[in-house]
């Protein structure tokens, strides 16, 4: 087992709406001119991580979990038959499709997949920036369904202007759409099923319209009020520490750190869950886990197994931490 973090490289997208800022500003690399999305912790079919230093180098991720499951994935980790998380960096440099996500009952129902909550990090955004979070007060599941068949899906929809360092916990079933010139660390369950609802009317990259799917989407959509999206954003009790806990839901826990020449962050990887660790600020930042120290980079993802213990992080840096409840 060992006892050191594992750096991560990541499954780049290319998408229409994408943008420049994960190459310009985050250093990500691909065989095309625009990055949508970064997977920076990924293990599913067809897009998995690889090990891109240490005894692992060039090893995927899945590989590296399947040689002893049970102790790298904690005992939060383990409980499920497939890696539980997806988490990205998305550039969208235009707007998004008006989306919703099923819940695990529908979703394994109908696509053999888990369903989705999800919750975004405003990394950035350019002045006016707006996102789609649920539908307009006193709109009820009805009203939706009969606006989305007479095309008035966009009449009902709740726009909201956003600021960067904002959170947004978006529970399986909320209406939701990322809007143009924001950037955002997603923290999501390890799923792929998106049910499009309503795509402004778009070609995509073959010229035709889109698909969507309205049925599904119909099907699967709730309306919950401020109060209990909080609730089941902090559904477990909040930790105390030198940290910002962001979310915590059935799924998983995120936290927000800051550190500087004045603050250290202290932080474990407990035998209950791996640690994902996401880097979004780093000058002259330095990961330590007793042993050795790595240097890190401004977008770097790193990978600690379950139950390697303490880190700290020294020198100016913002990151994320996500475990497995």
């Amino acid at each position: 087992m060992p006892n050191y973090p594992l750096l991560l490289r990541p499954v780049s997208k290319e998408i229409i709406w994408g943008g420049s800022r994960l190459k310009d500003d985050y250093g990500k690399t691909a065989p095309f001119e625009k990055i949508a999305e970064s997977w920076e912790l990924t293990v599913r079919p067809d897009e998995k991580n690889i090990i891109a230093n240490g005894k692992y180098a060039g090893m995927t991720l899945e590989r590296f979990i399947a040689s002893d499951r049970a102790r790298i994935m904690g005992t939060n980790g383990a409980k499920y038959d497939r890696f539980p998380l997806l988490i990205k960096f998305i550039d969208a440099a235009d707007k998004l499709s008006i989306q919703v996500h099923p819940d695990n009952d529908y979703a394994i129902a109908k696509e053999g997949e888990l369903g989705k909550t999800e919750m975004w990090y405003i990394m950035d955004c350019e002045p006016g920036a707006k996102l789609v979070y649920g539908l307009k007060e006193d709109c009820t599941a009805e009203d939706f369904a009969q606006a989305v068949k007479d095309n008035r899906t966009e009449e009902l929809l709740n726009f909201v202007p956003v600021q960067k360092g904002e959170v947004y916990f978006i529970p399986a079933g909320q209406v939701h759409a990322i809007g143009a010139g924001i950037l955002i660390a997603e923290i999501q369950q390890n799923s792929n099923v998106t049910y499009r609802v309503y795509d402004y009317n778009r070609p995509g990259a073959d010229g035709k319209p889109r698909q969507l799917h309205t049925e599904k989407a119909i099907d699967v959509v709730q309306v919950r009020s401020e109060d209990e999206i909080d609730a089941l954003r902090f559904s477990q009790k909040k930790p105390e520490g030198n940290y910002e806990v962001l979310a915590s839901c059935d799924y998983f826990t995120t936290r927000k750190y800051v550190t500087d020449s004045d603050n250290v962050a202290v932080f474990h990887a407990h035998k209950t869950s791996f640690l994902s660790l996401l880097i979004l600020e780093a000058e002259d930042a330095v990961l330590s886990n007793g042993v050795e120290e790595f240097h890190l980079r401004k977008g770097d993802s790193y990978f600690l197994p379950a139950g390697t213990g303490e880190y700290i992080i020294t020198g100016k840096s913002e990151f994320l931490t996500t475990c497995i409840n």
